[in-house]
């Protein structure tokens, strides 16, 4: 995803009338921004660093319904709503069935160490942002039993 379309996302959301739809993109693209800022590339973005504050916005999301108490079931739904728009815009992440293939392809002589935390180190750096590091771990868990 790059900043670009989703500046054009917010802008179809603003034409269509689409109030929560366009709050919420200009939510991803001000973080966006400001993530840029803040590791000094603002004139260019790339789209690595696009999907990463995507995923951070989602996983901040997907908190905010976690610890929601079940009690205040509009905040609950605004949080889903805010969450299925930024999952729209979010990278399609690798399942744990093509995690274990990559890693049995990729990264054979290390999974040969039965060293989880050296596997870990190794593998994070090649799928970091195409799979999360939940489905990693448990599939690097299940590899060096």
């Amino acid at each position: 995803m790059t900043l670009e379309a989703l500046q054009k996302a917010m802008i179809e959301a603003m034409k269509a009338h689409q109030a929560e739809r366009k709050e919420v993109i200009s939510l991803l693209v001000a973080a966006v921004k400001k993530n840029a800022i803040d590791q000094g590339c603002r004139d260019n973005i790339t789209e690595e660093l696009v999907n990463a504050t995507i995923m951070k916005e989602m996983k901040s999301t997907t908190e905010q319904i976690d610890t929601c108490p079940a009690s205040r079931e509009d905040l609950l739904t605004e949080y889903k709503a805010k969450l299925a728009i930024i999952q729209e815009f979010a990278p399609k992440m690798l399942s744990a069935d093509e995690v274990k293939a990559v890693l049995e392809e990729k990264f054979a002589e290390v999974l040969a160490t039965k060293n989880k935390g050296l596997i870990m180190k190794t593998v994070m750096a090649e799928l970091k942002g195409k799979a999360d590091g939940k489905v990693i771990s448990q599939v690097v868990a299940e590899l060096c039993k």
